[in-house]
């Protein structure tokens, strides 16, 4: 999952949400330089990831989709996946969308000095731009495909992921609903 599903499985824990978020950010094993709260952030982060890269289901998606998006289909279903969390987010959290989204964005802690600066200019951006509430929309979708497409250092077919998301959108939403199913019981998610 992308940004919104990381903080989804967060459990409303605003600065677990911010750690988890840092997980794209943190190579190798060895966190003992980090507080405690910012290794449960990574080691969350990248148990979601683990889980969706086994997902049985997402697996099989994965390989329906490498042709039309070679190399970069596990990057689209991210996309996917946020999208129609955040499209139908009645269905899995109790705070309304955007107030979710603002209240994350308010609790953003930037004076932290575990997290890096490039993080930190991550953070800016979202909230600049406020990503999280295009996701919802399939501008969102399309803006964040192709801004992703160019900032990959090889040439791919991300910036078509709109498009084949609509060829096989029930598809993917099928597969979505049955990996929230499983991801929510496996993650602890108490919504």
């Amino acid at each position: 999952m992308n940004f919104l599903g990381h903080l989804y499985f967060s459990n409303n824990d605003f600065a677990l949400m911010q750690a988890n978020l840092y997980g794209d950010f943190v190579k190798g094993k060895d966190l003992s330089n980090y507080p405690e709260k910012i290794q449960e952030g990574i080691r969350l982060h990248r148990r979601i990831d683990n889980f969706i890269d086994h997902h049985p289901a997402v697996i099989e998606l994965l390989h329906k989709l490498y042709e039309p998006l070679p190399k970069v289909a596990g990057i689209a279903v991210d996309l996917y996946f946020d999208h129609l969390l955040a499209k139908n987010w009645k269905q899995f959290h109790n705070k309304e969308y955007d107030v979710f989204v603002n209240d994350f964005y308010s609790s953003i802690d930037f004076s932290n000095k575990h997290y890096s600066d490039q993080f930190y200019n991550m953070l800016t951006k979202m909230k600049e731009i406020n990503w999280l509430h295009y996701y919802q929309f399939m501008e969102g979708l399309e803006k964040s495909s192709f801004g992703l497409s160019k900032r990959i250092s090889f040439p791919n077919e991300l910036a078509k992921a709109p498009a084949v998301f609509q060829n096989h959108e029930k598809l993917i939403t099928v597969v979505f609903y049955e990996f929230m199913e499983d991801a929510k019981s496996n993650l602890n998610v108490n919504y």
